[in-house]
């Protein structure tokens, strides 16, 4: 029942996992932290103890509830313009907003239709482990990227929770199919994957581009492949994507009045501009200094 209603919202896959501590997440996010792979994203060091264990931050939770949202472009304008590359997640209207609605009307239903369910919706918006519920909701399985993969579908989603104080028959999770292939690996232009299944965030595109607040080091100029905000390259080379479907969600329609922008409009926009350009959109995050910063570590000249 509750999987038809995710389903009639526009969500592409439900899965149920137990509201329990993550145990062997423990150990790997201790040593990511302690190899400093975070840089300057010091809320990852924060709550530790609430990121493993939903149960301290939903007191009575019993299940998760992991949902995926497709956001897979039905074409790739990334690169349209003058070589300016923008993440297809953010091609459209932040989806923050959109799938948080989303969530709460599921929320109502599952209420309506049980009764008194207590809890809480996510979308990457608190210290949860959202690709580890995934996975152990058998959503997908955890690529080489770190990325989950749904062998069907792909990796082009969003990733939500409901953390729920009802009990709910499990799922368990899915087999890695991503054998011996290391295209992400070998793509990625930054070397972030420095090895199978370790991403190290202060050297991801996304994380200078989006997270990084200072300059981005001179080490990285012109190393970033013309990417000026997040980054796809080591989801563009998986050869699961090659299943991806275009997505259905009217709100992620691409904003061309941004993705159709220049590297000199750019350069020369003003705050209110950017300000009215940027209104529903994951790049205001970044703000226009951020912005002019990202595109002349790219490559872009005034």
């Amino acid at each position: 029942m509750i999987r038809q209603e995710a389903r009639r919202l526009g969500f592409s896959f439900c899965g149920f996992s137990k509201a329990q501590f993550l145990e062997e997440e423990a150990g790997r996010l201790e040593n990511w932290l302690n190899r400093n792979m975070h840089g300057e994203m010091a809320y990852m060091a924060n709550h530790f103890d609430k990121r493993l264990d939903p149960r301290l931050l939903v007191p009575g939770a019993k299940s998760i509830v992991s949902l995926l949202y497709n956001y897979f472009p039905d074409q790739d304008i990334a690169a349209a313009n003058d070589t300016l590359r923008i993440s297809k997640y953010a091609y459209g209207q932040d989806y923050h907003h959109v799938i948080k609605d989303k969530l709460k009307a599921l929320s109502d239903f599952i209420r309506m239709e049980i009764g008194d369910v207590q809890g809480r919706a996510f979308v990457d918006s608190a210290p949860v482990m959202d690709k580890a519920w995934a996975v152990k909701s058998g959503l997908g399985w955890m690529g080489k990227n770190a990325n989950l993969i749904n062998k069907g579908h792909g990796s082009f989603f969003f990733i939500a929770e409901l953390i729920i104080d009802l009990e709910i028959e499990r799922d368990g999770p899915v087999k890695d199919h991503c054998g011996t292939c290391t295209a992400c690996i070998d793509a990625c232009p930054t070397e972030a994957i420095i090895e199978p299944y370790v991403v190290d965030g202060s050297k991801c595109i996304s994380y200078f581009t989006i997270e990084l607040k200072k300059e981005i080091p001179q080490e990285y100029h012109g190393k970033l492949d013309d990417w000026v905000f997040g980054c796809d390259v080591c989801q563009d080379v998986c050869p699961w994507n090659r299943f991806s479907k275009p997505h259905q969600e009217p709100l992620f329609s691409p904003n061309l009045d941004i993705l159709a922008k220049e590297k000199r409009e750019w350069l020369e926009m003003t705050e209110e501009v950017f300000a009215v350009m940027t209104k529903h959109s994951p790049i205001s995050r970044t703000g226009l200094d951020g912005m002019k910063r990202n595109i002349l570590a790219a490559g872009g000249q005034l």
